[in-house]
């Protein structure tokens, strides 16, 4: 995985019991400065968020974490009634100050009460649920031909703003767990990750053929526009404010060097399926 495209990092398998814990705690890190989180973070593309409305029976949805309610407020605008569920309660309430119910837990421990949704959908956040767990207990809460959307971006910074971060990470942090990897990945790397979400999904025996669906766009961004969401990625959240302030001068001098902006390329990714009838 790169140091930067994940909103959150992928956790490690569940029989590394230290890693994990380190996993949590950088899942745990995102509610430090949840405001920002919300203001730099990008949307969705519309015509995904269309699309899973389309093809959902219902307006319900629950958001599977959530964050501060960057999808949750997508689906909202679309038109659709919004339950969000997110751990972190930090993370929880600006997406209740602007008109989100959030209810904080995590997915596995999450007690439905009895509901059902006509849409679940999880935003750069599946990587943190227990794949044994996660579609099975989507399949329950879902009605019959409800629908299961997981998505998430896949962003590559220029190499000419990317290698410079990567550099300067390695050298003032380099026993973090990020400073070892590269500057950039294939997107064919992410494309795996979503067709083993679809095998997952597959294996519960609940769900039509999941499908796989792409969108790309792109975005520009100025010197302070990139500088204000770095600080919001995993690699960084963890970080001494010194390293912090290390890194993003290195990486504010290679975006002044490209005339103080660039473009980034996005694309999203989507794994999605419909429950079946049959209980």
């Amino acid at each position: 995985m790169p140091t930067l495209p994940r909103e959150r990092p992928e956790p490690p398998e569940p029989h590394q019991p230290s890693q994990a814990h380190e996993a949590r705690r950088t899942a745990e890190s995102f509610g430090a400065d949840a405001h920002r989180y919300d203001q730099a973070r990008p949307r969705y593309p519309d015509d995904l968020v269309a699309r899973i409305v389309a093809g959902s029976p219902g307006p319900e949805v629950l958001d599977v974490g959530c964050g501060t309610g960057i999808a949750a407020r997508q689906f909202q605008a679309a038109g659709c009634t919004v339950v969000g569920l997110d751990p972190d309660a930090r993370m929880a309430d600006p997406a209740r100050a602007r008109g989100l119910p959030v209810e904080v837990a995590t997915f596995e421990a999450w007690d439905p009460a009895g509901r059902t949704f006509d849409t679940v959908i999880a935003a750069q956040s599946w990587h943190w649920v227990d794949p044994a767990v996660g579609a099975a207990k989507a399949a329950r809460v879902l009605r019959p031909n409800g629908r299961l959307a997981i998505f998430g971006h896949v962003f590559e910074p220029p190499a000419e703003v990317a290698e410079p971060f990567a550099a300067a990470f390695r050298r003032v942090a380099p026993e973090s767990p990020f400073s070892s990897q590269p500057a950039r990945r294939p997107l064919e790397t992410y494309q795996a990750g979503y067709a083993k979400i679809a095998d997952t999904i597959r294996e519960t025996g609940r769900f039509s053929a999941p499908e796989q669906w792409r969108y790309d766009w792109d975005r520009p961004y100025t010197r302070d526009q990139w500088l204000d969401l770095l600080p919001t990625t995993g690699a960084l959240t963890r970080l001494h404010p010194d390293q912090l302030t290390e890194i993003l001068a290195a990486v504010g001098h290679a975006i002044d060097t490209l005339g103080g902006r660039f473009t980034m390329h996005y694309t999203t990714l989507a794994t999605t399926a419909t429950r079946t009838a049959a209980p």
